[in-house]
């Protein structure tokens, strides 16, 4: 295991200066970065994971300039995770990947947290609400769930954030909001409410969360709650321009399609094929995977962004 910035250790428990250790695990990812970003700005030590040769990335770079303890680590072996981990508060994962990653990494990962005696561990959860989804209904949610028969039968304190989906997705990733058509597509039904939250906000909230030890096993943000109807008020708001609501069916014929495309193109090493996306979407339209209750008011001190701000945002770089 090679350490490539100063290192970070915590002061001995109880000193009057003392900082937790959180142990952050994809901190070189989109979401990585960000919680990373949070994490130091609250005056927390951080040790993010990298496998190796990441270290002299830009991303690594980056993390080091904010103080950051950038560890080298093989995700293959247990005692170097093990040794990665010792002394932490809390193990935080902000991996993305397929089976390899989500289940076997992640495990080996819980494993050695459990070893290095770390009392809690906050998993790569960040999504909708696939606790309430049948099997078979979203692969991805599938492999999170496999993980999850795991880490709750580990003796260790887990916390799941589930946050929806990322609303800058709406920018143009996700075809929910056709900014060039000026259409709200949807299928199912317009008042459907759809869970969405930033990915700044949803870092914050993981930062409060790893530095929080009464956290339950599952928090669920929403930065916006908006229906295809309230998205298509947001979007005229936003850009000032008519919108309308675009409807090419019902939940039905949107699972025959998603079966179309997966057959027709099925990528199956992809982690976010067209048809992952769809039946991601399906998930959200259907209501399934919708986050009951909210516990934005947990953490006070997050200011949380709206779908129209966030299209506001947008038409101003654009």
């Amino acid at each position: 295991m090679t350490s490539v910035a100063p290192d970070q250790t915590p002061l001995p428990a109880g000193s009057p200066t003392a900082s937790p250790l959180i142990v952050l695990a994809g901190a070189t990812g989109a979401l990585g970065l960000l919680i990373a970003h949070h994490l130091r700005q609250r005056g927390v030590h951080v040790r993010a994971l990298v496998r190796p040769g990441a270290g002299t990335r830009a991303e690594a770079a980056s993390l080091q300039l904010q103080g950051i303890d950038v560890r080298e680590v093989n995700y293959d072996s247990v005692a170097d995770l093990t040794e990665a981990c010792a002394g932490a508060a809390c193990v935080v994962s902000a991996l993305s990947g397929l089976r390899e990653v989500i289940v076997e990494a992640q495990s080996r990962l819980l494993e050695a947290a459990v070893a290095a005696g770390v009392p809690r561990f906050i998993p790569s959860d960040f999504s909708a609400d696939f606790t309430r989804l049948p099997e078979g209904s979203n692969r991805n949610f599938d492999l999170r769930r496999e993980f999850q028969r795991r880490l709750d039968a580990a003796p260790i304190q887990a916390t799941s954030i589930l946050n929806g989906m990322f609303m800058e997705l709406l920018k143009g990733q996700a075809p929910v909001v056709l900014q060039g058509p000026r259409r709200i597509l949807y299928w199912g039904s317009a008042d459907q409410p759809l869970d969405f939250t930033t990915m700044v906000n949803t870092a914050e909230f993981t930062a409060a969360a790893a530095l929080d030890p009464t956290t339950p096993r599952y928090l669920r943000v929403a930065g916006d709650v908006a229906s295809p109807r309230e998205l298509q008020a947001a979007a005229q708001a936003a850009t000032g321009k008519p919108f309308k609501l675009l409807r090419p069916g019902g939940l039905g014929a949107f699972g025959v399609v998603i079966k179309l495309t997966k057959a027709l193109a099925p990528a199956p090493n992809e982690v976010f094929p067209p048809w992952q996306g769809m039946q991601y979407m399906h998930n959200m339209f259907s209501g399934q995977a919708k986050l009951h209750p909210l516990d934005n008011a947990r953490y006070p001190g997050i200011r949380w962004t709206s779908v129209r701000e966030l299209l506001t945002a947008s038409q101003g770089r654009s």
